[in-house]
């Protein structure tokens, strides 16, 4: 990729320290799906200090950018996560927050299908399924009968 000061002034945006490190976060965090409260820990556990506000106004704009994608999962939290190009669905554990990522072939003819039984065409769509991860259930006290 061509380097990040040249993306941002490509798609209108000032080459700032703030967006920089945002979105180097992004594009090497093992955690993908992010609030801004998860960018502003992440940043200060490396001793970077961007205020919130800051923060907020960033991913909005990397958002309309197309650089970042929005959803809003049950928590009815905004999480961002980079915009690499296709589609993919979310599953996400209503436990512990933990968000898996899917595509099914499957589905997504399920979905087509569906909406051309009802003279639909489909521009955009998401999916998430909520539930609780292996973990979870794993570490969730048992239930007496």
């Amino acid at each position: 990729m061509m380097d990040k000061a040249s993306h941002l002034k490509d798609i209108g945006l000032k080459a700032t320290g703030p967006r920089l490190k945002i979105l180097d976060l992004f594009e090497h965090s093992e955690t993908r799906h992010m609030s801004a409260e998860d960018v502003y820990k992440k940043l200060l556990t490396e001793n970077i200090d961007i205020g919130l506000a800051t923060i907020y106004r960033v991913l909005t704009q990397f958002e309309q950018a197309g650089i970042l994608v929005r959803h809003h999962f049950e928590t009815g939290k905004a999480v961002y996560e980079l915009n690499e190009g296709g589609h993919h669905d979310h599953m996400v554990c209503i436990s512990c927050g933990k968000v898996v990522e899917f595509f099914d072939p499957e589905i997504e003819a399920l979905q087509e299908r569906i909406a051309e039984q009802h003279g639909f065409h489909i521009i955009d769509h998401a999916l998430y399924m909520y539930g609780e991860c292996p973990e979870c259930i794993e570490t969730r006290p048992k239930r007496r009968r």
